[in-house]
This record gives structure tokens, C-alpha cells and sequence, in this order.
């Protein structure tokens, strides 16, 4: 019996057709064949074809000489159990949805199974390919948009990257967020790494017993982290934030929240808004 370590990787050459790529993997891993069609599944198994690569999920689908197999194992990532997101809207060719903290907005050659795209892909029905369209910080929950077709994650993406899509969040921080007297809001125009990056705060209210304040947020720029990096600089970090806050955060999920989208459908010109209220 071979002993399967905890994360390898192996790249298997097609050299005869008419065999199963369940069959070749369980062949040269040591993983029975049970345990291979759960990998597939979890989008850690890929299939070089000429010049396409792309993840391989048929257990039973039937490989040609000259073909590459792939697997990416990696018992720790594999194991894990993604949270549940809320479907909010189903448009058809696009999708909303509500991610949880701890569910990654798109995956990697280890696995995808705790993606809100693959989560889109077994939930929905009718039953659609998804494809990831912007994409929230694993710990970050809140409204995320998945695409169903091309022409939909190309023209959505361009809303995105033309800054055409109003987008809030919502923070809750230490302490008494401080703005100066007779202003609404506070903009911060702070670099991140050297690049250029502007976020706005106002205050929806304070909670005194707790000493923490309720935040809502837009932004100019995104970068990575940008809201966190901006309020722990200022002083108040955000709840369960464990990279930027305190550590006494660890229990908690982060509390900060993309709460509000709204634009004008590329692709029927209708104006679509969607809140999560608190």
C-alpha cells in the first residue's frame, strides 16, 4: 500500500488512450478511486489538452495519448468545509449573492471547492457554469456578483474596472470614530505599497456600552486590504480584523461588510440595486 503524503503534486503524460483518468490517478497516487472522484469534484485534478488547461471533474471521462493529467493534493485544503452563501438574486446570465466570511471568492490549482463560484455551480438551477466577476477578501462578507455566461463576466468586469458601480461597505470599529467638527465624512488619500489608494468613512452610529462604531464606507481605489490598512492606521482598527487588528480579535469574524451594489445592467440597461441591511 503506498503511503499518500499530506500535499504533492504529480503530472501524469497520456501515453495509450481508452484509459479513465480515475483509473491512472488512483493507479499512481495510492488514493482509491472513491477518494479520486472527491478530488475531482473539489476542482484539484486538471487536464492539459494541447494548448488548453482546464479542471478535469469527469471521474470516468476517457483520456488520448499525448494528453497531461494533473493533481494537486492537498489534504489541508481539501478538507475543508466552505460556509454557506445566500443567494440574493439570480439574474440568469449573472447571479448575487451574499458571501460569508471565510469563503474564497476564487480558487486555485488546489482546489475550488470553497469558492462562491463552485457554490454557484451546485446550488443554482437550472444548473451554470460560473465565472468570478470581482472578488471580496476571504474574510470579508458581503454582496458579490458570479457571471453565468462570457459576455456577461466581460461586460461586468468592465463596470468594475471603469468604476461605472456604486459600492459601500460597512465597518465596525474600536472606539469613537472622531470625524472634525461640522463635517459628515472623513477621506483618507493614503498610499498602500506606493500606490495611490482613497477611502471615505461616515459614521452610522455609536454604540457606547460596546465602544465601537458602525462605519459605512466607499472607496476610490482598490487595494488590497485598503479598508482595513486605512482604519488600523487611524486608529481604529476593525472587529476580528487579525492582521491589522488586535489579539483579542481571534474569535471573531471580521466585521466589515460589503453591504451596497448598485449600476446599470450592461446587459438589459435596467438600473439593479442590492443592500444588505443591518
Amino acid at each position: 500500500m503506498i503511503e499518500v503524503p499530506n500535499k504533492f503534486e504529480n503530472h501524469i503524460e497520456i501515453k495509450q488512450a481508452d484509459l479513465s483518468a480515475v483509473d491512472i490517478l488512483s493507479d499512481k497516487t495510492g488514493l482509491s478511486k472513491q477518494k479520486i472522484k472527491q478530488i475531482m469534484q473539489q476542482g484539484a485534478v486538471w487536464l492539459t489538452d494541447g494548448q488548453q488547461v482546464r479542471r478535469l471533474r469527469r471521474a470516468k471521462k476517457m483520456l488520448s495519448a499525448g494528453q497531461i493529467l494533473h493533481i494537486y493534493y492537498d489534504r489541508s485544503v481539501l478538507e475543508q468545509v466552505p460556509p454557506a452563501a445566500q443567494l440574493i438574486a439570480d439574474l440568469g446570465a449573472y447571479s448575487v449573492w451574499d458571501k460569508p466570511s471565510g469563503m474564497l471568492s476564487q480558487g486555485s490549482k488546489w482546489g475550488d471547492h470553497c469558492t462562491i463560484t463552485r457554490w454557484a455551480e451546485q446550488i443554482l438551477k437550472p444548473e451554470r457554469v460560473s465565472f468570478a466577476v470581482h472578488r471580496l477578501d476571504r474574510a470579508t462578507r458581503g454582496l458579490i456578483i458570479v457571471a453565468h455566461e462570457k459576455k456577461a463576466t466581460t461586460s461586468l468586469s468592465s463596470l468594475f474596472h471603469d468604476r461605472q458601480i456604486d459600492k459601500r461597505y460597512c465597518a465596525v470599529v474600536a472606539g469613537k470614530f472622531a470625524i472634525t467638527s461640522g463635517r459628515t465624512r472623513l477621506r483618507i488619500d493614503a498610499d498602500i505599497e506606493g500606490r495611490h489608494a482613497v477611502s471615505i468613512f461616515s459614521v452610522l452610529a455609536y454604540d457606547a456600552q460596546q465602544d465601537q462604531s458602525i462605519l459605512s464606507v466607499s472607496i476610490e481605489t482598490g487595494r488590497k486590504h485598503q479598508i482595513r490598512r486605512h482604519l488600523a492606521d487611524l486608529g481604529y482598527p476593525i472587529i476580528g480584523d487579525r492582521l491589522y487588528g488586535t489579539a483579542n480579535s481571534s474569535s471573531v469574524d471580521l466585521k466589515l461588510t460589503a453591504s451596497y451594489l448598485a449600476f446599470d445592467c450592461p446587459l438589459t440597461g435596467k438600473p439593479q440595486q442590492f443592500e444588505l441591511k443591518f
